[in-house]
């Protein structure tokens, strides 16, 4: 029989493939098994936009704050691609998005003999001291689950997605489809509305693009060098500990550090175009703040309504791109029956330890991690990069110490007998 795994990891996006870097970087052999059911590692390949770029430096990859010397880094990445001189010579601490997806592509193949992909796990059920997974006809017995289910689109109640209506998560992959449109639609105040309306004023030249949002401007994110202590490995401690009525507080303070915020230079380059239009006298690039989209309909058509005057603007658009960005995925859904044995608060939220495991039932032996849907116990930095090369060493650390499970003992019947 195969041995019983130390931790099967449910999902393979960055955090478990960090997870899995950590394993293989262990000073003691750790059994693990990586399960994903995309047949190959992808992370966000909807929104890989040429010349989109980081929102977190470099030196927040996948190891350099649990291990500055591992030869994981983006660094030894640069260096084996032949471009390390170059990116220093950049000056630049925020690499394109696209480089960085090469990054991750590079460490997982590095890591590949942990992860099965095309692995779609089906039933997960209690047995002994930890679970057994069954994925496809293979079933696999493992002391600790760790679960990164990643991140779902979220989109407002009503709209579903269509061959006229999109979440921005499936732009490039939907782009191809159209041609020559003459209205798009954009909704979205964040870096990732920003993004599209950019990308689609650029990509076709004859086109109106609407971007539909309703604040009165794109809002900057704050990265500046205080704020951005909320994203250190020591704020989750204090996140943890803090009292409720703290951690709201906290979350509401800095919300502006990464949610429905826009860089910079974007918000500058999107009023530039704007400018010059009306100098131009032909407007394309059309932002409709303080405003809401009402009436949408499959085949496109649809209003931009304003909040302020209750004014109408109908528009028949070829697409509208919903950017309203994404929320957790419920990480223990897949344990079907186990779940009711996850414990929840007052709230009706998942019970975390400060080592990123669920609170069970006593019925319950093995360990459940969650790498994500745990911003109510540990802050921002729940599903984010910044925190996940510090956060997968503390839940290795927290695997290697619970007890190993041990081996049943297979007595054969003639010398028990003789005993």
């Amino acid at each position: 029989m195969e041995p019983v795994l130390d931790l099967a990891g449910i999902g393979f996006g960055p955090s478990n493939l960090a997870l899995a870097i950590a394993v293989e970087e262990h000073e003691r052999p750790v059994r693990a098994r990586f399960f994903e059911k995309q047949p190959r590692f992808g992370w966000h390949r909807g929104m890989l936009l040429e010349d989109a770029t980081m929102q977190v430096s470099f030196l927040k990859d996948l190891v350099t704050l649990r291990n500055p010397t591992s030869t994981f880094s983006f660094l030894c990445y640069l260096r084996d691609r032949g471009r390390l001189v170059d990116f220093v010579n950049h000056k630049n601490l925020f690499p394109l998005r696209k480089e960085f997806h090469d990054y991750f592509e590079w460490a997982a193949e590095r890591v590949g003999h942990h992860v099965s992909y095309g692995a779609e796990v089906g039933e997960v059920r209690a047995d002994g001291d930890g679970f057994e997974i069954t994925v496809g006809e293979e079933r696999v017995k493992a002391r600790n689950l760790v679960l990164a289910t990643g991140l779902e689109a979220s989109l407002p109640d009503g709209i579903e997605t269509g061959e006229r209506i999109w979440h921005n998560r499936d732009l490039l992959t939907r782009v191809g489809s159209l041609r020559d449109p003459r209205h798009v639609v954009v909704v979205g105040a964040g870096q990732s509305a920003a993004e599209a309306v950019a990308f689609f004023h650029d990509r076709f030249p004859e086109t109106e693009v609407h971007g539909v949002f309703a604040r009165y401007g794109y809002s900057p994110a704050d990265d500046s060098s205080f704020a951005n202590r909320i994203f250190d490995p020591e704020a989750v401690d204090e996140f943890y500990k803090a009292p409720e009525d703290v951690k709201r507080k906290l979350m509401g303070y800095h919300a502006n550090t990464n949610y429905g915020v826009v860089d910079q230079d974007l918000i500058e380059e999107l009023y530039r175009r704007v400018y010059r239009e009306k100098v131009l006298g032909k407007q394309r690039l059309l932002l409709h703040n303080t405003s809401r989209l009402t009436d949408v309909n499959p085949d496109g058509k649809c209003v931009i309504e304003s909040l302020a005057d209750g004014g109408q603007l109908p528009i028949d658009a070829d697409v509208i791109v919903y950017a309203t960005g994404y929320r957790p995925a419920n990480p223990v859904r897949l344990l079907g029956d186990l779940a009711a044995h996850c414990e929840r608060d007052e709230h009706g939220r998942l019970q975390v330890t400060r080592d990123y495991r669920v609170v069970t039932t006593k019925e319950i032996r093995g360990g459940i991690y969650l790498q994500g849907g745990t911003e109510h116990t540990h802050g921002i930095t729940s599903s984010l990069l910044s925190n996940t090369a510090v956060r997968v060493g503390e839940i290795l650390d927290s695997v290697l110490r619970r007890p190993a499970v041990a081996p049943k003992r297979h007595v054969v019947p003639e010398l028990e007998k003789i005993k």
